[in-house]
């Protein structure tokens, strides 16, 4: 009597979760990390209203250290190469 289950080897596997999932390669993270750093350095260099300008460094900071732009993930774009 054959088992109505198909053999291991041809049953497809599940995908795993996608945990740390990058979008960003090194050298774009390496950019964002510096000129994220450089405008929060220019926070206190510089009066109101402008000052508040440098905030934007705050998520440039954020993706260097993740790896994910959630801007790539909108558009469905990135600069890593995926995993092989």
């Amino acid at each position: 009597c054959e088992s109505p289950m198909a053999p291991e080897s041809t049953r497809p596997r599940p995908r795993p979760p996608r945990r740390g999932y990058r979008n960003t390669c090194l050298a774009d993270r390496l950019v964002r990390l510096v000129v994220g750093v450089m405008l929060l350095g220019l926070f206190g260099a510089l009066d109101a209203p402008w000052k508040y300008l440098t905030l934007v460094g705050l998520p440039l900071i954020a993706t260097a250290i993740t790896g994910f732009c959630p801007f790539y993930a909108l558009f469905r774009v990135g600069t890593r190469k995926p995993p092989e």
